[in-house]
């Protein structure tokens, strides 16, 4: 089966030499007590639960799956006792606030935290995923009395939450959600209807679950104007201070087999006029619900990257051991590891600039909500937001494509022994197909990206991400007239995009992915054009580390000289969007 071993050597890299966030978090008030030790001793304490605690749970969790009996989900053998582990190192609390109970960290150690995570137990960490998201959701959105009540239990992790959107009818379109909330006189609400596909909609790991549900009033406009948010807990307070009390109106009717992350309870919930309490404003739900939904989005796009970590780690472990074939100018007669095979190499290239390109992506999203939230300086908060904003979509979609890719890719070094179970890449391949489906399928997130926050926005907010990547692209670095070339060709592709979106509406949607994947390619670009300015620096002042720097040097001109061309093709496709897709009325 699959290994794994904690990437820190890379992490450190980004997170100390490229992005310098030491140095930044010193300027921030909120983490001004967090330096680069602290850092590299959470995360090194994190690989090390990840890779002892997870990993061993995690092929066996997906052979046994989940279990409904009576309404009650029973997770795989292990998953218990590694959760109650990750509660007992506070994992939950990690990127909380201390006022709040937490350890008050940034969310970039949350970030790299959950990579591991999703490398070594994707299906397990479902159910601790939208922890942050629904703490930072109450914590914004939620009255006093259900910030008493609730908070802590979510943020030390003794208690588990949901995030409720999805109806039969009502997937991408929450307009259409008919789940309904009646008023009743003592503060609370009736919460009546049927949603789908909740991850850890039920399970034995805690002993309670706080659903965040999105209803309607009785008096509520049409449309997604007309949602509200509700806190719905699985078992209803208690009497006389007691934490918990008789059990709330909600059942898991079913849980889907699914072709991967089995180990992840998805439920058919219903709730029969189950008591909830309203988060936020009344017919104000998705503005509540925005907060935990970007940060789930982004964990979505971690899946990504740890399904790419540990294919790539596993591949080139399977490339050295495997002996075939006599490699082409190779010394000595016989057959070869294949890792001495020139397509095998391209191969292995490929996914470690994948990985190492979707880890500086995922790096700088988390510091822009760092910023966006803690930053101590207006302008640079504002900025900070706009950029989170961006950089959020492209890193769920970019990140998922690519570990789904690699897996495949890793898979094709197995040859036929990666399509069997025993070697372990069939199951990442398996796990990490979801991941470009929910949360907002990628498509979605392409038009997120270009329709509603750039032809909307007239290329504001676009043109602020393009002006910060030529702002910290190094003057004297290698590969910045490269990458300058293709940020003005992406410049004038936006432009022509928005132009023809005033006579053909359709357009920005016909092309969004293709811009997508453009966006992915030059901003890849431009983090290895940075990592390569830094490595070229560190090998000349004499870094004892010359391997790593040398790597990394490679990986920069594998992209530049393999991927950035891809971006030609892509903006072709941009400029054919003119082409009117048939309507398929009939085959």
């Amino acid at each position: 089966m699959l290994t794994y071993t904690a990437p820190w050597r890379d992490m450190h890299f980004v997170i100390e030499e490229l992005l310098a966030l030491p140095r930044q978090w010193a300027a921030m008030p909120a983490f001004e007590s967090v330096d680069a030790e602290l850092a590299r001793q959470v995360i090194g304490e994190a690989g090390r639960f990840a890779s002892e605690v997870l990993l061993p749970v995690d092929a066996s969790g997906d052979l046994e799956g989940c279990h409904l009996n009576d309404g009650a989900v029973t997770t795989p053998r292990g998953y218990r006792a590694a959760y109650a582990a990750f509660v007992d190192a506070g994992w939950p609390a990690l990127a909380c606030t201390a006022d709040s109970g937490g350890q008050g960290l940034p969310q970039l150690l949350n970030t790299a935290l959950y990579e591991m995570l999703a490398a070594c137990g994707h299906a397990w960490s479902m159910y601790p995923g939208l922890l942050h998201g629904a703490y930072e959701c109450l914590h914004r959105h939620g009255s006093p009395a259900l910030r008493e009540r609730y908070l802590g239990k979510l943020v030390s992790g003794e208690w588990l939450a949901t995030m409720c959107l999805t109806e039969a009818q009502a997937g991408s379109d929450l307009g259409l959600v008919a789940t309904r909330a009646v008023a009743r006189a003592d503060g609370s609400h009736a919460i009546s209807g049927s949603k789908i596909f909740i991850s850890g909609g039920d399970h034995d790991l805690t002993d309670n679950i706080v659903h965040l549900v999105l209803a309607r009033l009785p008096d509520a406009p049409a449309g997604t104007r007309g949602l509200s948010l509700f806190l719905v807990p699985k078992r209803l307070p208690g009497a006389d201070g007691e934490a918990l009390g008789a059990r709330n109106a909600v059942v898991c009717d079913s849980i889907e087999h699914k072709l991967g992350i089995r180990g992840s309870a998805t439920c058919v919930m219903r709730f029969d006029a189950a008591t909830g309490w309203l988060v936020g404003e009344p017919n104000r739900g998705l503005a509540a619900m925005f907060a935990m939904m970007n940060a789930s989005r982004l964990h979505v796009g971690l899946q990504g990257l740890g399904h790419a970590e540990i294919a790539l780690q596993n591949a080139l472990a399977y490339a050295r051991e495997r002996v075939q074939s006599r490699a082409v100018d190779a010394e000595g007669a016989g057959p070869h590891p294949i890792v001495e095979h020139a397509a095998v190499r391209r191969v292995l290239l490929a996914l470690r600039a994948r990985v190492e390109g979707g880890r500086m992506l995922a790096y700088r999203a988390a510091h822009a909500i760092d910023l966006a939230e803690h930053s101590a300086d207006a302008d640079t908060a504002a900025r900070e937001r706009t950029l989170a904003a961006l950089l959020t979509p492209l890193a769920k979609a970019v990140l998922t494509e690519h570990g789904f890719a690699c897996a495949s890719d890793a898979m094709q070094l197995w040859g036929g022994h990666g399509y069997v179970h025993e070697s372990g890449i069939e199951k990442t391949l398996r796990d990490a197909r979801i991941s470009m489906i929910y949360e907002g399928t990628n498509e979605i997130q392409a038009i997120d990206l270009l329709v509603r926050k750039g032809v909307a926005d007239a290329g504001r907010g676009l043109g602020l991400l393009f002006d910060e990547l030529e702002a910290t692209l190094p003057a004297q670095a290698l590969h910045a007239p490269a990458v300058r070339r293709a940020i003005g060709a992406m410049r004038e592709a936006l432009l022509a995009i928005i132009e023809g979106a005033a006579g053909d509406a359709e357009l920005p949607y016909r092309v969004a992915p293709d811009w997508m994947s453009a966006l992915g390619i030059v901003v890849y670009a431009h983090g290895f054009a940075c990592a390569d300015a830094v490595a070229a620096q560190a090998l000349a002042a004499g870094s004892g580390d010359a391997a790593f720097y040398g790597a990394k040097r490679e990986t920069a001109a594998y992209w530049m000289r393999f991927m950035l061309p891809e971006l030609d093709a892509r903006l072709r496709c941009i400029e054919a969007g003119s082409f009117a897709l048939p309507r398929f009325d009939a085959r």
